[in-house]
């Protein structure tokens, strides 16, 4: 298993700084994310507002990813480009933002309600983001990746929600994707030892089929549910402290 890097407390604070326009840019999406706006206006709306900060979206360019977001719209579960659809009422939607301030990154991907949606899509949401609170419980030095995952994935299975297993968070730091992968899913005291200064993305991704099987479009980036139901995602970045996670992206 590669070697996971650790942070110092300065490190960590450059990492915060690029986590705190990325909370601040989440909370300015919530008030404009509504029926009637296109995912392509929310991408050109997120561009300005991080460079109006001094920031880039990171993703941009990214192994060839044209745009500043990730929109993934209903039964898109993951990796969506932006569209000019108005999103319409009752449509789950999950913005997925990756922020450079100053050469540190933050990643944080969250799911937006548009309009009152069905039951099931709202318990979808509700267990989904239950399920990232509790992994983030779950990271504090000493523990393993497995504690984390197995957290995830009992949620998900309690909810007989659909775990999307090949989609995994990960380190962060100066690039996007660092050592160690964090699944979804896995086992107790089982993976990598937790050790203060790590700082990874915890972001289960569920969807309202309980198998989690999904396709890849030709695009080689969008990420659709195998059986049409729609999918959730709630991400941030946390460093491991002392006694237990700091969400830098809150």
């Amino acid at each position: 298993m590669p070697k996971a890097t650790l942070k110092n407390a300065e490190q960590i604070a450059r990492i915060r700084a690029a986590g705190k326009i990325l909370a601040d840019c989440h909370r300015a999406l919530e008030q404009l994310i509504a029926p009637g706006i296109s995912t392509m206006e929310i991408n050109a709306f997120v561009e300005r507002f991080l460079q109006e900060r001094g920031a880039v979206p990171a993703q941009k360019g990214y192994r060839g990813f044209p745009f500043a977001i990730c929109a993934s719209v209903n039964d898109v579960v993951c990796h969506g480009f932006p569209t000019h659809r108005p999103l319409q009422k009752g449509d789950i939607a999950t913005i997925d933002i990756v922020v450079d301030k100053d050469g540190w990154l933050a990643d944080s991907g969250w799911t937006y309600l548009v309009g009152e949606a069905r039951p099931e899509v709202q318990r979808l949401y509700d267990i989904t983001k239950l399920a990232l609170e509790r992994g983030i419980a779950e990271a504090a030095p000493g523990k393993r990746i497995g504690d984390i995952g197995y957290a995830i994935q009992r949620t998900a299975e309690e909810a007989g929600i659909g775990i999307v297993k090949p989609l995994v968070g990960h380190g962060i730091g100066q690039t996007m994707h660092e050592p160690p992968d964090v699944p979804n899913y896995g086992r107790p005291g089982a993976g990598l030892k937790l050790r203060k200064g790590m700082v990874i993305t915890i972001e289960p991704v569920f969807m309202l089929g309980e198998s989690g099987a999904v396709l890849w479009e030709s695009d080689g980036w969008t990420i659709r549910s195998a059986d049409g139901t729609p999918g959730a995602q709630f991400e941030h970045t946390v460093a491991i402290m002392d006694k237990g996670a700091a969400i830098l992206t809150l």
